[in-house]
């Protein structure tokens, strides 16, 4: 990493708070969120692989968003949570790198799984004669392939474009873990270039995730004014489900990207939202609006 970075060899973080008891309660907090999380995500994936019932193409890309939360969350939460017993928060360059590129790695490939989940959605319910055809095990293991595949190639871009700027001091980043906003503040060198390349790398991204979500969500509306009212009610409980989470996740990616960084009651809270509460609710969400689900659980329980 000598060669990326002049004189910077690590950074201090300055965390959520100043107020060292404040600190430590949230340190609770977020203890058991995290425990929450991954509880509430090992849960959705082990009733999926149990149970032969839920061996079908939403379930196969449920458990998978279950694995990604609990991957995207352990990229963060346990180094911030450490921190929140030192009064210095510090972490090398090389480990601010990894950071980087396995934060947007997962948060990538989160985004390309919800469009999936979309587009299957949209092939279940209207083509439900051909969807066993549609959206086989061969074609599932595909699309998991591409999404892995697409979201380095998204990571390696992102963090190649920020660790090769120059980072010669100050080395306080005004977070609690390393991204791309924070870190550009740093750079002895005019940012704009690459800023533009990152925002369209994303922007893009993400603008071709939300064409197709759309076009899906468009077909199911359009599919849904010529089935019965059980059916109709059935499709609105599935997708109602998966648009929350979308919008969720989606929303903070927004918010945190396309805008310059700025203060805590802005870019810190939708951070701690984007990283800590959109893993913990993504099991809730599919869990407490999906009775075939429940009923697995309830009978891995018993």
């Amino acid at each position: 990493m000598e060669g990326f970075n002049q004189t910077v060899t690590h950074f201090v973080f300055l965390g959520l708070t100043n107020h060292r008891s404040l600190e430590l309660v949230l340190s609770v907090i977020f203890s058991i969120l995290y425990l929450l999380i991954l509880a509430g995500n090992l849960l959705i994936i082990v009733t999926v692989v149990w149970n032969c019932c839920l061996h079908t193409p939403m379930y196969f890309f449920l458990a998978n968003l279950s694995f990604i939360d609990i991957c995207h969350s352990s990229v963060t939460m346990p180094k911030m949570i450490f921190d929140c017993f030192f009064h210095r928060k510090v972490i090398s360059f090389g480990g601010c790198v990894t950071q980087l590129f396995f934060l947007h790695l997962c948060a990538s490939a989160e985004i390309f799984l919800l469009t999936i989940m979309g587009y299957d959605r949209c092939v279940a319910i209207c083509y439900p004669l051909q969807y066993v055809n549609l959206m086989n095990l061969k074609i599932c293991g595909g699309l998991l392939g591409a999404l892995w595949v697409g979201a380095t190639l998204h990571s390696l871009i992102q963090t190649a474009l920020t660790v090769h700027l120059p980072y010669c001091g100050p080395n306080v980043i005004d977070s609690f873990f390393c991204d791309i906003p924070p870190l550009m503040k740093l750079a002895c060198a005019d940012t704009y270039f690459a800023g533009v390349l990152i925002i369209s790398s994303s922007g893009l991204m993400s603008l071709v995730c939300f064409v197709i979500l759309v076009a899906s969500y468009a077909i199911i509306l359009i599919s849904l004014g010529r089935q019965t009212a059980e059916g109709r009610q059935k499709a609105f409980s599935t997708c109602a489900a998966h648009l929350l989470v979308v919008t969720l996740f989606l929303g903070h990616c927004i918010f945190i990207y396309t805008r310059p960084a700025s203060t805590f009651p802005t870019d810190k809270l939708a951070a701690v939202l984007y990283t800590m509460v959109t893993p913990f609710l993504n099991p809730v969400i599919y869990t407490l609006r999906n009775k075939e689900v429940k009923n697995s659980i309830k009978k891995l329980w018993n």
